[in-house]
């Protein structure tokens, strides 16, 4: 299986330059008002750091999402005590489908933990927590939702690296200004951020491009991820084990860190 990476010392060069350009200039807003004249301002600054014609073009185009702030400010399931998460969101049943999953592409996952290290089990417990194995991927405007982000005052430092990169994926032809997602703007079906795509998206199928919308992409992509999140051959990934710490990196909240350890567990049988 060729995986074809696109993270080279040239391009994590390029995006890290891109995040360190004079984006202070563009002021933030806490509604839609100022969206328009925000978008001028920082597609003055992204053509200054090397974003091409598609990306700016792109960056014009996008709308201001009620619904992606809406989603931001309702983030509600991650103050659940475990035992509720696991119960809102399905735990038992992930673990469930998970095993059948894993008997489904033994193949590709044997060859994902030959080259990653990342045995079955978090792989699908994240899959199946993300979109259910793929059944859902979201339906919101990607790139819209990046902008929005990036432009609202609440996290504007972390989204406008997210929004660079998503408008370097537009100038290189892997996402456009029609891609949808989920309301942050993951996209695929382990629903990856724009910068995450650029640094660990992989070619799992052989076919010579990085979609995370296909299956064998999206998890040879998310082994690679917890692979470049310090993941280590053979080791346990429960809490206090090694490998917690890079399923720490997929995600910040900490029901959500120890749900995927839990489901994990259960599909490898542990």
């Amino acid at each position: 299986m060729v995986a074809k990476h696109f993270g080279c010392a040239a391009l994590l060069a390029a995006v890290f330059g891109l995040m360190t350009g004079p984006v202070e200039a563009a002021p933030c807003g806490n509604t839609g008002a100022g969206f328009e004249a925000w978008k001028r301002v920082f597609a003055n600054e992204a053509q200054a750091a090397g974003i091409g014609s598609k990306g700016i073009a792109t960056l014009m185009g996008t709308s201001y999402s009620v619904g992606t702030i809406r989603a931001d400010r309702g983030q509600k399931s991650f103050k659940l005590s475990l035992d509720q998460f696991m119960a809102k969101r399905g735990g038992p049943a992930i673990a469930s489908r998970g095993k059948s999953m894993k008997g489904a592409n033994a193949a590709l996952l044997a060859s994902i933990e030959k080259r990653y290290g990342v045995p079955p089990g978090p792989l699908l417990a994240i899959w199946g927590m993300e979109t259910a194995f793929g059944s859902f991927m979201g339906n919101q405007p990607t790139v819209s939702a990046v902008a929005t982000l990036a432009y609202d005052c609440r996290r504007p430092e972390y989204f406008t690296g997210h929004l660079y990169a998503a408008l370097e994926l537009v100038d290189r032809g892997v996402i456009n200004g029609q891609t949808r997602g989920a309301m942050h703007g993951e996209v695929g079906q382990t629903q990856f951020l724009p910068k995450s795509i650029l640094l660990y998206g992989v070619d799992g199928d052989g076919n010579g491009v990085v979609n995370l919308n296909a299956k064998a992409d999206a998890l040879a992509s998310t082994a690679n991820f917890l692979k470049g999140h310090g993941w280590v051959r053979g080791a346990g990934y429960q809490p206090g084990e090694p490998n917690f710490a890079a399923i720490q990196g997929w995600n910040a909240a900490g029901v959500y860190q120890q749900a995927i350890a839990i489901i994990g567990r259960r599909i490898d049988g542990q």
